[in-house]
């Protein structure tokens, strides 16, 4: 029998899975000035003090769109293989870190200050069959 598609990352090490289920976002603090970056800083130097060994911490699930865009056709070179249209755009993360990521849901209610949460989520199936998974945030639901 043939192997079972598994679900892979994008790109290793941007998130982590708690014992709870729940999806977060890796990345590092500066100790001596507070600076925080995503994704993780595996060369452990901060760009803002100099310091010379970053602490590795999970950010929290829930931001704010700062701004964003609507993609309406398939980017040039072939790299991106998800559907579209989609939206892209930076979120402001309630932890003080803002990210860039794809904002799922109807891009036409989108807006500017719009609560968000951090969802892992098929983002295509690659040629062996496996679901390709990237993070994005999806509208919070008041």
């Amino acid at each position: 029998m043939g192997e079972e598609n598994r679900k892979i990352p994008f790109y290793e090490g941007m998130w982590t899975t708690t014992s709870e289920g729940e999806a977060r976002l890796l990345g590092s603090k500066c100790p001596s000035c507070g600076e925080l970056f995503f994704p993780r800083r595996e060369n452990g130097i901060c760009v803002r003090c100099q310091h010379e060994e970053l602490e590795h911490i999970e950010f929290g699930t829930q931001g704010r769109i700062m701004t964003f865009t609507s993609v309406m056709q398939q980017p040039a070179g072939g790299y991106y293989r998800g559907p579209v249209p989609y939206s892209f755009g930076l979120i402001d993360l309630d932890d003080g870190v803002r990210v860039e990521a794809q904002i799922g849901g109807d891009f036409e209610k989108l807006k500017v200050g719009l609560k968000v949460k951090l969802a892992i989520e098929k983002l295509y199936m690659d040629e062996e069959g496996n679901e390709v998974q990237a993070y994005r945030f999806r509208p919070v639901k008041d």
